[in-house]
């Protein structure tokens, strides 16, 4: 399957010197840490050929370079379209990630938010964050309806799954 990924300059140089593209916790914000290691967790329970590396991002459709966001303002940059297996990226509902990102319970209905902030339901917050997995079934919900935006990560990529690079300076 087709994905896409946003890689500063100097992450695709060291791809380049190493033959694959790895993850690398110097570029994860300091207040993401922890998500980042609930996600890697995930990728452990559900990718079987997962190794513990930091995750590479990844998205089924392309990014669209003439918006700002992707990467720092003037930085340089790739965008790379990556061929890989389904079993080796983990989909998720980027919308809902953010919950996880602000250690927020993720509920579904108006509802469920009223029983979380009364202490009657039995679901742990953690518990909840799962459900960004379930991005068909969440996009059918109150909370989420229409929403779904999603996003993959992966523990690794060869170059030679790499198809396409478009180098490119942040907006």
């Amino acid at each position: 399957m087709r994905f896409w990924t946003i890689q500063t300059y100097e992450a695709w140089e060291e791809a380049l010197a190493l033959g694959h593209l790895i993850g690398n916790p110097n570029f994860i914000w300091e207040d993401f840490l922890e998500p980042y290691q609930w996600m890697m967790d995930q990728m452990r329970k559900r990718l079987p050929n997962y190794q513990g590396e930091y995750p590479i991002w990844l998205w089924p459709k392309r990014p669209d370079l003439r918006y700002s966001g992707y990467i720092n303002k003037g930085e340089k940059a790739v965008l790379l379209s990556v061929d890989m297996k389904v079993e080796d990226v983990l989909l998720s509902d980027f919308q809902a990630w953010h919950l996880v990102l602000c250690n927020e319970f993720l509920s579904l209905t108006e509802e469920e938010d009223q029983l979380v902030e009364s202490g009657n339901l039995s679901m742990s917050k953690e518990e909840s964050w799962e459900r960004i997995f379930n991005y068909k079934e969440l996009s059918q919900c109150e909370y989420w309806k229409g929403t779904e935006d999603l996003q993959g990560v992966t523990g690794g990529v060869a170059l030679s799954s790499i198809k396409y690079i478009q180098t490119f300076i942040g907006s």
